[in-house]
C-alpha cells in the first residue's frame, strides 16, 4: 500500500535527507467480457470487493453472481459475465482525486431508500471515531478511509487514495458477504459528493456519515430520495442535513 521515498526534510532553517512513506497509486484497465469499460486510478488491494461495488454501483450487474469470473494481471482486470451482451455504457476514466469522472445524475430515475434502519448519535460518534482510526493514514497522510457499519459495530473498512473506490469496495464487500445493506450506515472521511450519494442510493445504503463537508447536489438528491446525510460528525457534534427521522432522538 506504500513505499519508502528518498526525501529531504526541511525543519525551519536545516535540512535533512531521509525516506517518508509515500501512498501507492496504480491504474487498472477494467475489461468486461473483453471490453474495456474504465479506468481506475487507486489503491493496488481489495480490487475483487471493488469490481464487485463498481459493477454493482454502475448498475452493469443487479447481484454479484451475475459475475461468472474476475482475473487480476498487472495493471489489468478482467471479467466475464453471465450475460455476455450486457451492455456497459460508455468509457470512463476514474480519477484518485477530489473530482475524477462521476456518472451522469438524474435524481428522478435514481431509486429511493427503502429501510427501516435508525441509529444514535451516540453510535455514529463512536463508530466515526472507531472507522478513522487510520494506522496507514497517521503513516502517509494520504489515504481516504469509508467504513460500513451495521447496528452494533463495524462490518467492513476500506482505504484508498479515493474515496469513491473505498464506498465502492465496502459495497462489493458487503455483497459477496450477502449482508443487508438496508440495515447499515456508511462513514467517510472525506466530503460527501453527489456521486457517493448516487451509489449509496444504488445500494439502499439509508444513512451517510462523514467528518468533513458535503455539498449541495449532494444534499438535494439525498432529500428527495430518502437519504440520510450526516456530515461534520466530530465527537458529539454533527450536522444532519437530511431526512433526521433516522437518527434517533432527534426533534
Amino acid at each position: 500500500m506504500y513505499r519508502k521515498l528518498p526525501c529531504i526534510k526541511v525543519t525551519g532553517d536545516s535540512t535533512e535527507k531521509g525516506f517518508h512513506e509515500v501512498i501507492e497509486e496504480s491504474p487498472y484497465a477494467l475489461f468486461v467480457n473483453g471490453r474495456h469499460t474504465m479506468t481506475a486510478m487507486m489503491s493496488p488491494e481489495s480490487l475483487e470487493d471493488f469490481v464487485t461495488g463498481y459493477l454493482f454501483t454502475e448498475q452493469i450487474i443487479k447481484a454479484p453472481d451475475e459475475i461468472e469470473s474476475i482475473r487480476v494481471e498487472e495493471h489489468r482486470i478482467s471479467v466475464i459475465t453471465k450475460n455476455l451482451f450486457k451492455s456497459l455504457g460508455p468509457k470512463k476514466t476514474i480519477l484518485s482525486g477530489c473530482g475524477g469522472s462521476a456518472s451522469f445524475i438524474d435524481p428522478e430515475k435514481l431509486p429511493k431508500i427503502q429501510s427501516t434502519f435508525s441509529v444514535t448519535p451516540e453510535l455514529i460518534s463512536l463508530m466515526t471515531k472507531k472507522a478513522l482510526e487510520s494506522e496507514l493514514h497517521k503513516i502517509t497522510g494520504g489515504i481516504h478511509v469509508v467504513a460500513l457499519s451495521g447496528a452494533e459495530d463495524i462490518i467492513t473498512v476500506s482505504e484508498d487514495i479515493g474515496r469513491h473506490n473505498a464506498l465502492d469496495r465496502v459495497i462489493g464487500y458487503a455483497l459477496r458477504q450477502k449482508i443487508d445493506l438496508s440495515q447499515t450506515f456508511v462513514i467517510v472521511s472525506g466530503r460527501i459528493s453527489s456521486e457517493m450519494v448516487r451509489k449509496c442510493l444504488v445500494a439502499n445504503i439509508p444513512v451517510i456519515v462523514s467528518r468533513g463537508a458535503t455539498t449541495t447536489l449532494a444534499v438535494d438528491i439525498a432529500e428527495k430520495n430518502g437519504l440520510t446525510i450526516v456530515g461534520f460528525a466530530r465527537g458529539s457534534k454533527m450536522n444532519v442535513y437530511t431526512h433526521p427521522m433516522r437518527i434517533l432522538g432527534l426533534e
